[in-house]
């Protein structure tokens, strides 16, 4: 059974809307960026610029591919042309990190392809999705819920269906902060069924080198709105030309602006859920376990509400410190390189920090994990360890989905999963809606 529900943050939301009301961050339609109080300045942690000796010591110590990332964060700096050019940055980064990946897939495919009756087992992982969801739901979702006909696989990637999808996509680049990046678009079918209705953010993944809107969740939000929710898309600031936390900044940026905004376009501002793929499923999990973190939302207004009331990380990576293996070793010194731009031995506070697994604590919201078991960028132990310490300090619920055979990447190039994963992060989020209503209106 389920643990119960915080009433007293059920009564808080209700009490804070009134609050909420008075701070609008961001004009829908753009007109007025920014944010309508005064901006209050807090002390962030100083860090000691370059020296000659230490850019000395840079350039003699530095590979071909630092470099290669110098040369793209300085085009990217350029006046005029530099915010076109920043896109080079994350690809040149994409190919450092990916050159390292390429031994690793090519002897994975290779031994997949040789094993005998390889297709045969790949239909019998596909086929145990919905038993797999079914199982992970249960106790959490009602039995009633869960007797569905879940949705036939699909032979075509979803990718292939985006602009079906998109038939959802009711307003696009909204702004939801003063950085030109921060844009979003809103998902929504035009006949609400329920106002207001619950809210989804959604954070696209990318190696946190790519934060953009298109294509990533296509599916996942379709589902929900065709269900009455309203669903935000948000594109972030990215590495290598800006450093870490502004990544997790904007997404936090993002849910103040719900919060105070989405109710303009039929959203429930008193329940906001974040879900994200990859370093999105990362994004998600730190914005939900770190509300309200002074230090993480230093560029917000005093005041600014940045809770969320359920996450959903789907192939996430939630371990930011660990190197006790090959893989999580070169992925630190890709962190350290590009994205934090700082080495762990002097900074280990900063890749704390932003590890979710270290910010674990017993109010932390409802979860639900997804990862694939042969996922060969970030192996399925991470979703194993993050859940195990979830389960063993959170008081709010905790589901684990973990897919037979399923890679990195499967809500985009697997039509047999995809389906039934929407499907299985809408009951889910869906119970953890109603559960939270019922609460409230018994408080009430």
């Amino acid at each position: 059974m389920p643990p119960p529900i915080n009433v007293l943050r059920v009564v808080s939301w209700h009490i804070a809307a009134g609050n909420r009301r008075g701070v609008r961050l961001c004009g829908v339609d753009g007109d007025s960026p920014g944010y309508a109080p005064e901006m209050t300045a807090r002390p962030a942690t100083r860090y000691r610029g370059p020296t000659m000796t230490s850019r000395a010591k840079w350039l003699l110590r530095a590979r071909p591919g630092d470099y290669l990332l110098a040369l793209s964060d300085a085009m990217a700096s350029l006046p005029v042309v530099g915010r076109g050019l920043e896109p080079l940055g994350g690809v040149t980064a994409m190919a450092l990190w990916g050159y390292r990946m390429v031994p690793e897939f090519v002897s994975a495919s290779a031994k997949s392809w040789l094993t005998p009756g390889i297709g045969e087992i790949r239909k019998a992982e596909r086929d145990q999705t919905q038993a797999v969801s079914d199982a992970a739901l249960r106790g959490v979702v009602s039995a009633s819920d869960l007797d569905i006909e879940w949705p036939a696989p699909e032979r075509t990637p979803p990718i292939w269906r985006a602009l079906q999808h998109r038939r959802y996509l009711h307003r696009t680049s909204v702004r939801y902060g003063k950085h030109p990046v921060q844009l979003l678009d809103v998902w929504r079918r035009k006949d609400l069924p329920v106002r207001p209705a619950p809210v989804l953010i959604f954070v696209p993944g990318g190696a946190w080198v790519h934060g953009g809107r298109a294509v990533q969740g296509y599916a996942l939000m379709s589902h929900l709105a065709e269900m009455g929710w309203v669903c935000l898309s948000v594109q972030y600031r990215v590495s290598p030309h800006h450093r870490w936390p502004s990544h997790i900044t904007d997404v936090k940026t993002a849910v103040a602006w719900a919060r105070a905004n989405v109710d303009k376009f039929g959203g429930d501002r008193n329940f906001i859920a974040v879900a994200g793929c990859s370093a999105g499923g990362h994004l998600a999990a730190l914005a939900g376990l770190t509300a309200n973190d002074p230090d993480m939302q230093t560029e917000l207004p005093e005041g600014s509400d940045t809770s969320v009331d359920a996450v959903v990380g789907i192939y996430g990576r939630y371990d930011w410190e660990d190197r006790s293996t090959v893989e999580r070793d070169g992925f630190v010194d890709f962190l350290e390189r590009v994205v934090v731009k700082r080495k762990i031995d002097r900074h280990p506070d900063v890749f704390r920090s932003a590890s979710p697994i270290a910010r674990i604590h017993p109010e932390a919201p409802p979860f639900l994990v997804i990862h694939g078991s042969s996922d060969s960028v970030i192996p399925v132990e991470q979703a194993r360890s993050f859940v195990e310490r979830l389960r063993s300090i959170s008081r709010s619920v905790v589901s684990y989905v973990e897919l037979p055979g399923a890679g990195h990447g499967f809500d985009m190039i697997d039509g047999a999963r995809t389906g039934a994963m929407a499907t299985a992060i809408g009951l889910f989020l869906g119970q953890v809606y109603r559960s939270r209503v019922i609460a409230a209106k018994e408080v009430i």
